[in-house]
């Protein structure tokens, strides 16, 4: 099998030239689609990495070839498959390309209705199902200011022993829907590694090193880990700003004028009535906030006190961001609470 294509999808099983050095803008010279790459190791359990499912999060691509020349003249330690996702929008530096599925979305349990992305993921699972899998590990940048922290969607011991081998802060979620990992969670210990911003040097080796030693580790342990070794948190909303409502960090004209600040609020757990905002009307109300089950629980976080937006009470947001299209394509950012590990 040295080239097979289904639909979107290119399998190789030979690395192609060039793709140790390429830039992730350029990546599409390369594998100029999306590819699933599956290279042998000394012990038969497969790694599964995914990368570049957004196309401005580089990290995850210069993690593997960090990772892939440290090993180029010898055996990798295990079999590893590679998921390269969103090379279009990589091209553009674009999360999304207008228009075009979330990579991030498409996975089976996803809300999406079916499309051309949505077989290819479900592809690149059957085929992953196939491959004796020890973990999957998908690699992420976020826009704001956030640690490094590792998204699982199970709480067994696996799960939690793998995402704590990259970062103490640990979060549980189950929405948004047709996330890679949720989707992996069904064959193997899966995470989602959140990696910072894409220009922090850092992110990549870290991510590097992750990989590194999940290749390298015999089996996970199915211990619990010790409550001093985890801060695990759960994702109780995830918060939407209204397609209809115009907004702007710097545009006082908006209704909707979001605090510059916002992003600072990442992972600190701040008091009933912070304002994030000033909204110029009273109705409708600009935000959504949808818990796990996909119900509106706006009212239970948020209120609108003389034209300031404000936190009904006391909760610990992440990705909060400044980027005004990835708040469009995404979301403003998620909610979270505490959990005993």
């Amino acid at each position: 099998m040295a080239h097979l294509k289904t639909e979107l999808l290119q399998q190789r099983d030979q690395l192609p030239e060039r793709l140790l050095d390429i830039s992730a803008q350029d990546l599409h010279q390369v594998l100029p689609q999306p590819t699933l790459l599956h290279l042998k190791g000394k012990q038969s359990n497969t790694l599964f990495i995914s990368v570049m499912l957004h196309g401005n999060e580089t990290t995850g691509l210069y993690a593997v070839q960090t990772l892939l020349k440290k090993y180029q003249s010898k055996l990798l330690p295990r079999n590893v498959s590679i998921f390269f996702g969103n090379v279009q929008a990589a091209r553009e530096g674009q999360r999304r390309l207008d228009g075009q599925a979330d990579y991030n979305r498409i996975w089976p349990g996803t809300e999406f209705d079916a499309c051309d992305e949505t077989r290819m993921a479900q592809k690149v699972v059957d085929v992953m199902a196939q491959r004796n899998l020890f973990a999957s590990v998908d690699i992420h940048n976020n826009t704001g200011l956030n640690p490094h922290y590792g998204c699982i969607n199970r709480l067994d011991p696996a799960y939690q022993q793998l995402a704590t081998l990259f970062a103490r802060f640990v979060v549980y979620f189950t929405r948004p829907k047709g996330v890679q990992s949720a989707a992996f969670a069904e064959l193997c210990p899966a995470v989602t590694l959140e990696c910072g911003r894409p220009d922090q040097t850092y992110g990549v080796k870290h991510a590097a090193d992750f990989i590194d030693s999940c290749l390298n580790l015999a089996e996970l342990p199915q211990t619990p880990v010790h409550p001093q070794d985890i801060d695990l948190f759960h994702t109780v909303a995830q918060v939407k700003i209204k397609k209809h409502v115009a907004f702007s960090f710097e545009d006082v004209n908006v209704p909707l004028l979001l605090d510059r600040d916002l992003e600072k609020m990442n992972f600190f757990e701040v008091p009933a009535g912070t304002a994030i905002g000033k909204f110029d009307q009273t109705t409708p109300f600009p935000l959504e906030a949808r818990d796990e089950h996909g119900d509106d629980v706006s009212e239970r976080f948020f209120e609108l006190r003389n034209q300031e937006l404000l936190f009904k009470r006391p909760t610990m947001p992440s990705m909060m961001t400044l980027n005004e299209r990835v708040i469009k394509q995404d979301c403003l950012c998620y909610l979270m609470e505490r959990l005993q590990g």
